[in-house]
């Protein structure tokens, strides 16, 4: 904002006053590489689980978060070790910040019988409260009632916590979603409701399936604050997130908070995106990859120099070498590691007679003979 003051001679003088400063100023010179860190970490992670899953040693899905980076990892950088967030499929860089580990996602993605899970489930979902990540249900949406009532646990109990959630431009036309936030905001819950819009709910583009200009437009109707940033600087979702869960943690309630961003890969490794206009992707690509421009910011606004920018790209390398390796040592599940925590911790049940002594169904004698395609020579 300009302002004039009066000289000595008479004449006036433009004023300018100084910028307010933001959240991110007050980040010390680690934390600023750090963030470079966790993107530089998720990409690469994400990088090497596509040459598994091409080698057919990843079950399942695979999804990327290619061109997201920075809305994870920034966000999450602004919560506090008590503070409890809530992914989605595409928020691998928010689980690192949190304490997931490389070995523990690749060995998930590999249905190891080690992995978090024990084989149960894919990806990403798996959850830890005492890291501050709650394992995610696939359903769009459908975390954000879950996380109001985490909250809500927060704020009669008078903790000084603050729950994160994430969900996509598509879910926030989900009733689950308006169900969640209209619930939290009535009962004041520090809750902070991430929307990434990455301009595709799956195959269908956000102007077909909403007539909402922006996402921050919908805050209206639910009587919170509407705090909007650009998803591909990592710096600016830091500070919008912040801000959000600093208002949340003060009293003030919910925050819905809209990160303009890209999804670069389809909904799933096997998403061809024939239903992207030509040449889109390779814009974003090109011009506005959160990676090419924090790594820019750090060389030539923050004073880093590249030997540090490279140490960081050489040790994210060394990581998720390391990482693989073990992860393919790991053991496939036993068929008994479905029951635990299920029925019986530990299970009980005595294993069908023809499976007896086997670890896995593709081995030797896995059909019974009453099912009419089991050979016994052949078996033998």
């Amino acid at each position: 904002m300009a302002a004039r003051r009066k000289m000595a001679d008479g004449t006036r003088q433009e004023r300018t006053a100084a910028p307010s400063p933001r959240p991110s100023d007050g980040l010390s010179r680690d934390q600023k590489l750090e963030l470079y860190y966790w993107m530089r970490l998720t990409r690469t992670l994400e990088e090497r689980l596509v040459a598994l899953y091409r080698q057919t040693r990843v079950v399942g899905g695979l999804f990327r978060s290619l061109g997201q980076e920075a809305d994870a990892v920034g966000s999450c950088f602004a919560l506090e070790r008590r503070d409890i967030m809530s992914p989605l499929i595409r928020n691998m860089g928010a689980m690192l910040v949190k304490g997931a580990t490389p070995l523990e996602i690749l060995r998930q993605y590999m249905a190891k019988g080690d992995s978090p899970t024990r084989g149960r489930e894919l990806n990403i979902h798996f959850g830890d409260l005492e890291r501050g990540f709650i394992g995610q249900i696939s359903p769009l949406g459908d975390m954000v009632p879950v996380m109001a009532g985490v909250t809500l646990s927060f704020r009669m109990r008078g903790e000084d916590r603050v729950g994160l959630v994430y969900v996509g431009d598509g879910a926030t036309s989900t009733g689950a979603f308006h169900e969640g936030i209209n619930l939290a905001a009535v009962q004041k819950c520090p809750l902070v409701v991430i929307v990434e819009s990455n301009q595709y709910a799956y195959s269908t583009p956000t102007w077909k399936q909403t007539a909402a200009k922006q996402m921050i437009d919908k805050a209206v109707g639910y009587g919170v604050p509407g705090l909007q940033a650009d998803g591909n600087d990592v710096l600016a979702v830091y500070d919008v997130t912040k801000q959000a869960v600093d208002h949340a943690r003060a009293g003030g309630g919910v925050t819905l908070v809209e990160l303009i961003t890209y999804r670069r890969k389809g909904h799933a490794e096997h998403d061809n995106q024939s239903y992207v206009p030509a040449g889109e992707i390779e814009h974003w690509e090109k011009t506005n990859d959160p990676i090419d421009r924090y790594h820019a910011v750090l060389l030539n606004e923050l004073g880093f120099s590249r030997n540090e920018v490279d140490a960081v790209d050489d040790r994210v390398r060394a990581e998720v070498d390391a990482a693989t390796e073990l992860a393919e040592q790991s053991p496939p599940p036993e068929p008994l590691d479905a029951l635990l925590g299920v029925y019986a911790d530990p299970p009980q049940e005595t294993p069908l007679w023809f499976r007896d002594g086997t670890r896995a169904a593709v081995e030797r004698n896995e059909r019974a003979e009453g099912w009419g395609t089991w050979n016994k020579g052949t078996a033998e």
